[in-house]
């Protein structure tokens, strides 16, 4: 008997808290530059649960999983 392998998605992988297949953390200043807005903008559309919350990183050091702001590019795409 086989078992198939298929590779985890990044949301299934960070809501059970295991590795994904794929996928990378972009700091602040690559999420400015992938969406084009501010610092304050991206802060402020986070306060009103409109933009993908940051990760922990390290005590110092937050991220945000590519593909979540990929998809909420994708998101806005589609409702303009």
């Amino acid at each position: 008997m086989t078992i198939a392998h298929t590779p985890r998605t990044l949301a299934q992988a960070k809501r059970d808290g295991s590795p994904a297949s794929s996928g990378r953390f972009l700091r602040i200043n690559d999420v400015v530059a992938t969406i084009g807005l501010s610092r304050a903008t991206i802060y402020r559309l986070i306060e009103a649960d409109l933009f993908p919350k940051q990760m922990r990183l390290t005590a110092r050091a937050v991220g945000w999983w590519e593909q979540d702001i990929n998809d909420w590019l994708e998101e806005r795409r589609s409702a303009s």
